[in-house]
């Protein structure tokens, strides 16, 4: 785990020097493809990942470290509170991501009956899982805090697992769809570059609190960083899905690309959430198991 660590943040935070690099080379490929090459061109494959590159180890290293938000923010309490107590910050985003995810739900629920569109209803359900499962988080914080309370964490640990898998049945109804109907998302404009960005940091956020938060032993905290794993995977498919169909051309071999691509995106997106929502589950269940025994040991 912890060479794994060394890894990631290494890729994550290369240095000043390949992030500039990496910056300007991702924007001179994306300007050699669309004014000289074209979007059929392979550099246009090489220019996407270059320039996704790029944009990830911008947001995660040259911006914070330009605008330094902590050195202002720490002048304020609240935000100082934020910044230093891990269960209150973990409280306040568990709220956001719940008004947000009932957001989402709501809108593409009204989207799938006011188009008529099985797509909207898929991701409706999708968005009502998350928003189900944060719920739950959030009602329990509420009433018992983080660490107090090592079964009940568990126990909730264990169900949201439970409704990962479970949930994985919504995205793999998205995968097919984009697949079989030859469907994707659509940004308006230069709309598209914001939430790549936005898209970007939210994964690369949910990647690592998914491992920095372990160390807190708490079963819901690492439920909820679960839970924000799951929301960034089907943003990144959907941002995929924008991405290659506004830039990837209308050509039959195009449209092959598109479909694999989203297939295999899409596959591993799933296996992942399986993988999470296993590991929960199983971890969850062992733990709850040793607890028992401990228990009959100590009364026996």
């Amino acid at each position: 785990m912890e060479k794994f660590k060394r890894v990631l943040r290494r890729m994550l935070f290369p240095g000043a020097a390949v992030t500039v690099i990496s910056a300007l080379a991702g924007a001179a490929l994306l300007t050699y493809t669309f004014l000289i090459a074209g979007e059929e061109n392979p550099v246009a494959y090489v220019a996407y990942v270059v320039s996704a590159y790029g944009l990830t180890v911008a947001c995660t290293g040259v911006v914070p470290k330009l605008i330094n938000f902590k050195s202002l923010l720490r002048k304020n309490p609240k935000a100082r509170r934020f910044m230093d107590d891990v269960p209150f910050r973990l409280n306040v985003s568990l709220h956001a991501s719940l008004a947000i995810n009932l957001l989402y739900a709501a809108v593409n629920g009204f989207s799938g009956i006011y188009y008529r569109s099985v797509w909207f209803a898929t991701l409706a359900v999708y968005y009502f899982f998350l928003s189900l499962m944060r719920f739950t988080m959030v009602r329990y914080v509420h009433r018992h805090g983080f660490g107090e309370n090592m079964e009940a964490e568990l126990r909730r640990c264990r169900a949201c697992g439970a409704m990962l898998i479970a949930m994985n049945i919504a995205m793999a109804g998205v995968v097919i769809l984009v697949i079989s109907q030859n469907r994707s998302f659509h940004y308006a404009g230069s709309l598209i570059y914001l939430m790549a960005m936005y898209t970007f940091y939210i994964t690369v956020m949910a990647i690592i609190n998914l491992v920095k938060y372990r160390r807190y032993k708490s079963p819901v905290m690492f439920a909820a960083k679960a839970v924000n794993m799951a929301a960034a995977l089907v943003s990144m498919l959907s941002l995929e899905t924008a991405m290659l169909s506004q830039f990837g051309g209308a050509a039959e071999d195009s449209e092959f690309f598109r479909r694999a691509m989203v297939a295999s995106t899409g596959g591993i997106a799933c296996i992942i959430v399986v993988a999470i929502g296993s590991y929960m589950v199983i971890r969850s269940t062992k733990r709850l198991e040793e607890m028992g025994k401990s228990d009959r040991a100590q009364r026996g």
